[in-house]
């Protein structure tokens, strides 16, 4: 369980505070897939950052399975289960693909198992055991293999920031099933930040974060119906504020 206590965020700009969350508190229960949405920059990644280690909250508390992690820095946090896929992964250069499925799961993972992490996200998977995560792959290509990483670990928390971005359509399609089997799989918790209406249907719960605030939060069944007209012709989120 992660619980989140008075949550919040500033940074120093020139000499002039500005705060980019604002008092956020939130509980979310094992085994719950939750979607955090709203406007572009209402505070979205700044909360996944946070709840990572990437970023230091100002004040309040964070909490995963009752330890108090506020602390921990990012390393801390990842050996005790918290996991995180980027908008833009990083590259390494000499690093096979099998290699870094098999450094995220802990061991040396068998050639079908890496295949069927590749080919959840959309990879013709033996086509990229043996090539390097380095600049041949596009961004598109590194982005799914980062996603298929956080599926081959043991994670308490997995955290994915807009996994959907740079995607084609029939990748994006694979995903969404991936995501399907990822809620009743290994996955204690998944959060999942996207402005996809199609994603946001697959939620258990869904956060609405607008102006560093949570505007709304609840069910699926809750939330999401609320949100229908803030959708744009591509299916985005155009975030109507409160």
């Amino acid at each position: 369980m992660l619980e989140l206590k008075n949550i919040s965020f500033r940074i120093n700009d020139d000499g002039r505070e500005t705060e980019i969350l604002n008092d956020i508190s939130y509980t979310l229960e094992d085994e719950k897939f939750l979607i955090i949405t709203g406007p572009n920059g209402g505070g979205k990644s700044t909360l996944a950052k946070v709840i990572m280690g990437i970023e230091k909250p100002t004040s309040g508390q964070i909490l995963l399975n009752g330890k108090d992690i506020t602390n921990l820095d990012i390393t801390e946090r990842a050996k005790l289960g918290v996991g995180y896929a980027f908008q833009n992964p990083p590259r390494f250069k000499g690093l096979t693909v099998r290699r870094l499925l098999s450094l995220a799961h802990g061991s040396d993972l068998p050639e079908d198992e890496c295949c069927a992490y590749l080919t959840n996200v959309g990879l013709c998977s033996r086509e990229y055991l043996n090539r390097e995560v380095d600049t041949s792959l596009s961004g598109g290509e590194v982005k799914r293999i980062e996603i298929a990483t956080l599926m081959a670990r043991n994670l308490d928390v997995a955290i994915f920031d807009e996994p959907e971005a740079g995607i084609d359509l029939w990748s994006f399609t694979m995903l969404v099933e991936s995501f399907k089997v990822m809620c009743k799989g290994r996955h204690r918790s998944v959060i999942l930040i996207s402005h996809q209406e199609r994603i946001m249907q697959l939620a258990d719960e869904i956060l609405v974060v607008a102006n560093g605030k949570i505007r709304t939060q609840g069910s699926r069944e809750e939330v999401f119906p609320k949100l229908l007209g803030e959708f744009g012709d591509n299916c985005g989120f155009r975030g109507k504020e409160a």
